[in-house]
């Protein structure tokens, strides 16, 4: 397996990030565990506010402080996926979408990526107090769910998200 890193956001990978973010607007896919990257063309601006949402001062009344990561593939210091840590729950969090988002570039699926970004967010995880997360995932992504249970998640319940109008499996993950 290749080697990995897991690092913030910074400018010297705004571009990067940029094509990213037009990988999956091309591909019409979703762009989970990024925060706002979906609707901010910028990518220092995006990189600015992945820096404000770290803090409870600065993050938005309506959301809850995150962490934001990129997972660098070493070899070529390519970012292959990226993955957000949500470090508490408001009620949205709670019911439907947990602690960790994430995904992996459309070009760069299939090799195992999702499972070693998860597998390295965990010591993360722990490290601010959250001993067991909560994951969740479309029911039906078969890749994610095996992201997951690769990852020891043992699942809970399954939930219906209105506004979307899927079901999503909860699963929880020891730190």
């Amino acid at each position: 397996m290749e080697e990995f890193i897991l690092i913030r956001p910074t400018s010297e990978y705004a571009s990067q990030i940029a094509e990213y973010r037009q990988e999956f607007l091309d591909a019409g896919d979703s762009m989970d565990g990024t925060g706002p990257l979906r609707r901010i063309e910028n990518p220092e601006e995006y990189i600015n506010i992945c820096a404000e949402y770290e803090d409870l001062q600065t993050v938005p009344s309506h959301l809850v402080p995150a962490t934001q990561f990129l997972f660098v593939r070493k070899s070529d210091n390519r970012l292959v996926g990226m993955l957000q840590v949500r470090h508490c729950f408001n009620d949205y969090l709670e019911k439907y979408a947990g602690h960790i988002g994430y995904s992996v570039r459309p070009s760069e699926r299939r090799k195992g990526y999702a499972k070693e970004m998860l597998k390295a967010a965990l010591p993360f995880c722990k490290g601010i107090g959250l001993n067991k997360v909560l994951i969740t995932c479309v029911d039906g992504n078969i890749a994610s769910e095996k992201t997951i249970l690769a990852n020891g998640g043992e699942y809970e319940s399954t939930v219906y998200e209105p506004n979307e109008k899927e079901y999503l499996k909860r699963f929880w993950v020891e730190g």
